[in-house]
């Protein structure tokens, strides 16, 4: 069968790549092996800040009498409800992908698992596809690390851990960055008992301590148990669950789990694609090389999403899909180096972040002004009652360029959208720092901000 083009993946770039294709004439034929939608839909964003909703409703109903709002009976979690929840959120999105996919026109769906017969070929079970443009949008999945006694125990991945339908009594997250921390805030929440281990010596390692110390600081305050510097980790079975050893700086050197939970990053799905065949490079680590506008070394073949190395996000993964469609089919020139790195962590209260860290900002050795301020002295965040974290921003102080901000605090993950605007349209500082934002709002805080560096 011959195609104008094919997309192996139908998780955030490939279906709306292949709307774009279509709607210019092109025959497309997009496979897929598993579940529609991708990491996003299926174990990712979907489900995961479905039940943070949820964890943060038992929250808030526990802090009922902060506000005035009394519950004569204790908050209980029925997990199976939960999990109902998110499984509908999941199931929705999933089919709404795949009907879309399944009624557009010149459009062929294909359920199976490609695999590279040559550098315009693939295979899915018996059927030869070809094409002279081929799109890799296959994801990734969770690492599992080689640690000592790993495949002795039982253990859970962001994948298995949606599975649950009831509360671990105790569960140990190995991890201490995004999907670790969602996962330990949400469960605490839901009634565990809950440790992080990190073997690094701050959570989050990529954020400047400050940041990083606020947010330990934030799970603290909810009994999170916390476990840094953990040097060596080791599993073995116990009649309670799993006994995790950990070679910390401090603390008790073992931690009896009923449930662990792995979340020390993630792999691309690339190793069983046939990518030799098709003589398409990849790095040390598996994922597809590809230049500045998403091509592969191989002419023809491109990659999108997570299994290209340049993000790890549901945006950068449809911003891939922006690029191609634009270099494509509207003769554009659009760089993926020209993309501003944003991202949230989604805890409660959630961080914002765009553009450098005030770590590597120093490092470029320029003259900066820096500004800080902590939840506590902004309006909105007192009035809920949720005043941990702070918020920071660095501009360089010769361009008067932004060059990064950090909002960790109530509202974070979309005040930061105000930074992140102005430094995508490449405008100096004092043009937001003069803005008259409504009140009350974080946002509003953002003006004082920049009046306020040093």
């Amino acid at each position: 069968m011959r195609f104008d083009a094919i997309i192996i993946g139908a998780g955030q770039a490939g279906p709306s790549l292949a709307g774009r294709l279509t709607s210019a004439g092109m025959s497309v034929a997009i496979i897929e092996r598993h579940l529609f939608g991708g990491t996003c839909v299926n174990t990712g964003c979907k489900p995961t800040k479905t039940l943070v909703a949820s964890a943060y409703a038992a929250h808030l109903a526990r802090r009922g009498s902060d506000y005035g709002v009394m519950i004569d009976a204790p908050v209980r979690i029925d997990m199976a409800r939960v999990k109902a929840r998110a499984d509908k959120v999941i199931h929705d999105s999933r089919n709404g992908v795949e009907g879309w996919l399944r009624g557009m026109d010149k459009c062929t769906v294909i359920n199976g698992h490609a695999r590279f017969e040559s550098a315009d070929t693939v295979r899915v079970g018996d059927e030869l596809l070809t094409a002279p443009k081929i799109f890799l949008n296959v994801g990734g999945r969770a690492v599992v690390p080689d640690m000592p006694g790993i495949n002795d125990v039982n253990y859970l991945t962001n994948t298995g851990i949606l599975q649950l339908d009831r509360v671990p009594k105790h569960l140990v997250v190995i991890g201490g960055s995004y999907i670790g921390l969602e996962f330990a805030q949400m469960y605490r929440r839901f009634g565990a008992e809950v440790t992080v281990v990190e073997k690094g010596k701050h959570l989050v390692s990529r954020e400047d301590v400050e940041i990083s110390e606020a947010i330990r600081d934030i799970l603290l305050a909810e009994g999170i148990n916390i476990r840094t510097n953990a040097e060596c980790i080791t599993f073995k079975p116990h009649p309670d669950g799993v006994a995790v050893g950990v070679d910390c700086t401090e603390g008790a050197p073992e931690i009896i789990g009923s449930d662990v939970l792995l979340a020390v990053g993630r792999r691309p799905n690339t190793d069983d694609l046939g990518l030799d065949k098709a003589a398409v490079a990849v790095d040390a680590r598996g994922y597809i090389k590809v230049d500045d506008g998403l091509a592969t070394n191989v002419p023809g073949i491109f990659a999108m999403g997570d299994c290209n190395g340049r993000g790890a996000f549901t945006h950068t993964a449809y911003n891939d899909f922006e690029i191609l469609a634009a270099n494509l089919l509207d003769g554009a020139s659009r760089r993926v180096s020209d993309r501003l790195p944003g991202y949230a962590l989604f805890i409660d209260p959630p961080l914002g972040r765009v553009g450098m860290t005030l770590t590597q900002a120093k490092a470029t050795g320029r003259k900066l002004l820096i500004g800080n301020r902590p939840m506590t002295h902004v309006g909105r965040a007192v009035e809920k009652g949720e005043t941990a974290g702070m918020m920071q921003i660095v501009v360089d102080a010769e361009t008067k360029k932004i060059l990064g901000a950090a909002i960790l605090g109530t509202g974070g993950d979309e005040a930061i959208h105000g930074i992140l605007d102005i430094m995508n349209a490449d405008a100096d500082y004092t043009r937001l720092q003069w803005a008259v934002p409504i009140h009350p709002t974080v946002s509003e805080l953002i003006p004082t901000l920049l009046n306020e560096m040093k």
